[in-house]
């Protein structure tokens, strides 16, 4: 909406807006500072509105007795905040990024579509107190909807030229540096949608072509829906998931923010990918919605994200490394959300293969730690560190390559 306004004053008033405006770095900090503030001053109200609709945290007391114990006091602790932190963010999107891009309408639509999905599935929980929600294929339908649409537009140039309205959300366009030539070459969008990077290596591993795009549609489905339940199966103690978040986003943001300048690009021997400046912007608004979030979600919190929140926020990071050709950038530096899902995985198989014998005392993993008579504070602090050191590796890895 920025630029909407810059140009009503110019043609209206003839007054120019300050340059400054137009540039990523300073929507990113205001993006931030924006979605930062509406979760700190709105966050009261919103906690209070919750405890009046009495929208409490189910806690697992049959399936996990020692976990009852141990959370007892969370009991009536309200949920879906992941409302307050997608609501500053979008209003940040609405504010400081170009509406006319197609990285922006792909943020928004993503955003919309799995808070439905989080919402939904925690309404199910607190009407129908015995239910688990929303059953897991009806969740992984939902996500493969929004994952194939994403490759398909992204693979097929039909598609993509569809989207197309005039100037509006046309495709980015990707350049890279070939060794040797003066400039940067052009690269279709197909072909950049079916390369697969993996951290330290500044080439491309391996490229799609013909039937094997389908495998690249395939991953991108894997991306997504796997960064979307692993965010969710770590949402469970004070901070935990808003932490790690954070440090997974800046991540991400410092990338898409070097993809943006052709400069940086061609230094780093990295695609130029023009737009993903927008990504950076929306990624900085999450950072500090989340921010935000975690001034009341810190222990003890006040208010816990939901399936609402940690469902939607994972799938946007899984979106954001989709869109920016980093899925295993996002396998790096979102190792703790690899290694929450991986816990479940394993626990789950031992108990059905190996006669009911667990390999974990509780799954997820920080539940482990729980029962190993670990404070909840120490678990996340440590699980802190550990993201923030995958974070500094995956940075690391730019460099490196």
């Amino acid at each position: 909406m920025i630029f909407f306004v810059i140009d009503l004053f110019r043609h209206l008033w003839g007054i120019k807006a300050p340059a400054v405006f137009s540039y990523y770095s300073t929507r990113m900090m205001l993006a931030a500072i924006t979605s930062l503030l509406i979760s700190i001053f709105f966050g009261p109200y919103f906690i209070r509105k919750l405890y009046e609709l009495k929208i409490g945290q189910p806690i697992r007391k049959e399936e996990c007795p020692l976990l009852g114990q141990l959370h007892a006091k969370k009991q009536n602790t309200p949920t879906m905040g992941g409302i307050l932190i997608l609501f500053s963010m979008v209003v940040s999107l609405i504010l400081w990024m170009d509406l006319t891009h197609v990285f922006t309408l792909i943020l928004l639509l993503t955003t919309l579509f799995f808070g439905f999905i989080g919402g939904r599935d925690d309404y199910l929980k607190l009407k129908y107190k015995n239910t688990k929600g929303m059953s897991a294929k009806k969740k992984m339908l939902y996500q493969l909807i929004l994952s194939s649409a994403i490759a398909v537009y992204m693979l097929f140039p039909t598609v993509t030229q569809s989207i197309q309205f005039g100037d509006w959300f046309a495709p980015p366009v990707v350049k890279e540096h070939l060794s040797g030539a003066a400039t940067m070459t052009m690269l279709p969008l197909q072909e950049y949608a079916a390369r697969l990077y993996i951290p330290f290596f500044k080439e491309p591993v391996m490229i799609f072509q013909g039937a094997a795009l389908i495998l690249a549609g395939v991953l991108t489905f894997f991306v997504i829906t796997g960064a979307s339940n692993g965010v969710n199966l770590t949402d469970g103690l004070d901070g935990l998931t808003t932490g790690c978040l954070i440090m997974v986003a800046a991540c991400l943001v410092f990338f898409a923010f070097v993809s943006n300048n052709i400069d940086l690009a061609r230094y780093l021997n990295i695609l130029y990918i023009e737009g993903s400046g927008e990504i950076a912007i929306y990624l900085s608004a999450f950072i500090g919605a989340c921010l935000g979030f975690l001034w009341y979600n810190g222990h003890p919190a006040q208010v816990f994200m939901g399936d609402t929140g940690s469902l939607t926020l994972g799938g946007i990071i899984g979106v954001a490394a989709v869109l920016l050709k980093r899925e295993f950038l996002l396998f790096l530096v979102g190792g703790i959300f690899v290694a929450e899902a991986v816990s479940v995985i394993l626990q789950i198989a031992s108990f059905r293969l190996r006669n009911k014998k667990r390999i974990f005392l509780c799954a997820p993993l920080h539940h482990h730690f729980e029962y190993k008579g670990w404070p909840e504070t120490k678990v996340v602090i440590r699980f802190w560190i550990i993201g923030l050191l995958l974070a500094i590796v995956g940075v690391a890895s730019l460099k490196f390559q």
